[in-house]
């Protein structure tokens, strides 16, 4: 059993580790919050559905290089380390922000204003195509035994505390500036804050150690080998895509979603929406680590499967009843129900999927399922439902994105843990 003292470092290098996933996913929910104003500041046009459209867009522009960098920097961080991995990434993600937070309006400088905006949102994409994998493999390296479900529940719970400050952040500057001014400029304070964090985080990655398992390997792979690797290991990256998919779809949908569907759909307020979040990002980090504890007692298949089968069956029917009649009680009793789902089904899935992937290929394997996953499929799930409930007028549609999603999850599941003998390595790892 561990010791106090030793139960207090490992909570400061789980907090060394996952602060860098904190900004990765504060940049992304702060975009996303703010999709209605960045359309009208970056993409104007007569047509406001056309705008957002662009918006968002580019919103998932940025995923569509997760892969690349899952490729590449997951193969430095296999071969070079953790730690120095992580910080690259840092480095990499605050210039993305940068650029975002002090580029001027299309009215300014024309065209060269989205197309700054669409740099930096690449240059985020690419940088988190490697954070969550990074992050994942390094607390599962760092685990105790028996509790890998556990520790691997913080790179989503860092994820969760970033939904709560941006959105808290939002509410503040809505009372402090009022709507006019927020729409005005004051959507971008968020990623000045942004940027301003930057040092801080980079300071206290610096300090990280390398995780033992790696240092105790005799064989460090080059890149070559790493991906002939990733070739022969095919089947089990997009066995784990496929997993992924559950999770990237529904967290983005009930986070980065939830402000621009609350206003632009539900025709609520601003700050009901951002306050709505909030209770989101405090319910995800609530069961989080509850249901990656639970996975580590009870294994992770029989959480995957449960919760994906309840999220097809009930993510559209508790939509329709939303939008059959909108309010804020609605909208938050709804959403923390998708919250408990995605929570309980992500507590297991991250841990899983790092226990599937070859250990010489463990960081570039993992990152490149969740960034293809996020890429094709979560990264445009605002753009996708907002498509949805244009095309077929059906508010609700979203729910039948969520549950298509879970549908993946599920196949991914029973393919994985197909055999009593992929069951029992996974049961307890």
């Amino acid at each position: 059993m561990d010791t106090p003292t030793k139960q207090e470092s490992k909570a400061r290098t789980v907090f060394r580790v996952t602060s860098g996933n904190f900004l990765e996913m504060y940049d992304f929910m702060v975009y996303g919050y703010y999709a209605s104003d960045i359309a009208r500041t970056y993409f104007p046009s007569h047509d406001p559905f056309a705008s957002l459209m662009l918006s968002l867009s580019v919103f998932g522009a940025g995923f569509l290089m997760r892969p690349l960098g899952a490729i590449i920097l997951g193969a430095y961080i296999d071969h070079h380390g953790r730690r120095k991995g992580l910080i690259l990434t840092l480095v990499l993600m605050a210039i993305g922000t940068t650029l975002v937070a002090i580029v001027p309006g299309y009215q300014t400088i024309g065209f060269v204003a989205p197309l700054l905006v669409l740099v930096g949102r690449l240059l985020q994409g690419f940088s988190a195509g490697v954070e969550l994998g990074g992050v994942s493999v390094y607390l599962s390296e760092m685990a105790t035994k028996g509790h890998k479900g556990f520790y691997c529940s913080w790179q989503s719970g860092s994820q969760q505390v970033a939904v709560v400050f941006a959105a808290l952040l939002g509410v503040l500057l809505h009372f402090a500036l009022g709507d006019a001014l927020m729409d005005a400029w004051g959507w971008r304070v968020p990623f000045i804050i942004g940027c301003l964090i930057v040092p801080f985080l980079f300071m206290i990655r610096r300090s990280l150690q390398e995780t033992e398992e790696f240092l105790a390997r005799k064989h460090r792979p080059g890149v070559g080998e790493i991906f002939r690797s990733m070739i022969a290991n095919g089947g089990i990256v997009i066995a784990g895509m496929m997993m992924v998919v559950m999770t990237t779809v529904s967290f983005y949908l009930i986070t980065a979603y939830t402000p621009t569907f609350g206003k632009a759909v539900l025709n609520m307020s601003a700050v009901d929406t951002l306050v709505v979040t909030i209770c989101i990002g405090i319910s995800n980090l609530f069961w989080l680590p509850v249901m990656g504890a639970l996975s580590d007692r009870v294994g992770r298949r029989p959480l995957l499967l449960t919760f994906t089968v309840l999220t097809i069956l009930t993510s559209y029917p508790v939509m329709q009843w939303l939008t059959a009649d909108p309010s804020f009680v609605r909208l938050l009793l709804v959403e923390l129900w998708l919250s408990f789902l995605y929570a309980s089904y992500n507590g297991a899935m991250v841990v899983a999927l790092t226990e599937v992937m070859p250990p010489e290929v463990r960081t570039a394997g993992f990152s490149l399922a969740y960034s293809l996953a996020t890429a094709l499929f979560g990264g445009f799930t605002p753009a996708i439902s907002t498509w949805l409930i244009h095309v077929t007028g059906n508010k609700a549609a979203p729910g039948l994105w969520m549950s298509a999603a879970a549908v993946c999850g599920l196949v991914a599941t029973l393919v994985l843990f197909r055999t009593p003998e992929s069951r029992e390595q996974y049961k307890m790892a």
